[in-house]
C-alpha cells in the first residue's frame, strides 16, 4: 500500500500520522513477518523514548484498519507484515521461520457460504513443516553422531 492511500485512509478515521506511526510504517517493509519486540528494537533506534506498548497498539491499529496484515499461527507470538494482499505462508515449526507464498490455485478456493454460519471476510492458509535449513541441521547432526 502506498503512502497516499494510507494517509487517506488514516484521515477517513481520524488519525494523525505521528512521528512514532510514521517510524512504524517506514519499518516495517525492512522486516519480514516481524514481531512487535522485532519492530520496537528498530523503532527504538530513531525514536529511544518510544515504549513496546505505544508500537503494539499502533501495530494493532494499522491491522485493523488493514493497512498492515497481522499474522498469527497456534504457538508462536503474532507477528506484523505490510503486505495487504492475498497471500500464503509456510511455516517452520523448528526454527520459526515464516516465507510468504503466492498461489493462485489456492485464492481461488471454495470458502463456506452462510450455511455453514459463519460470515468469511478473508482467508489465508498457512503450511507448517521444516525448512530446508532446519532439515539440513537434523541431517548434518545425524550424520555428526559417532556409532
Amino acid at each position: 500500500m502506498d503512502r497516499a492511500e494510507i494517509e487517506r485512509i488514516c484521515r477517513e478515521h481520524g488519525i494523525s500520522l505521528t512521528a512514532q506511526r510514521r517510524t512504524v510504517l517506514e519499518i516495517l517493509p525492512q522486516l519480514s513477518h516481524a514481531t512487535v519486540d522485532d519492530i520496537w528494537g528498530e523503532v527504538r533506534k530513531v525514536l529511544p523514548e518510544v515504549s513496546r506498548t505505544t508500537v503494539y497498539r499502533i501495530l494493532e491499529h494499522f491491522a485493523g484498519l488493514h493497512i498492515i496484515r497481522k499474522v498469527c499461527h497456534p504457538g508462536a507470538v503474532a507477528r506484523y507484515e505490510d503486505r495487504t494482499d492475498r497471500h500464503h505462508h509456510l511455516l517452520c515449526t523448528r526454527c520459526g521461520a515464516m516465507i510468504d507464498m503466492d498461489n493462485p490455485a489456492l485464492d481461488q478456493l471454495e470458502i463456506p457460504g452462510k450455511e455453514s454460519g459463519f460470515t468469511i471476510e478473508d482467508y489465508s492458509i498457512q503450511f507448517r513443516g521444516i525448512c530446508d535449513a532446519c532439515s539440513a541441521n537434523a541431517r548434518s547432526r545425524k550424520e555428526a553422531k559417532p556409532a
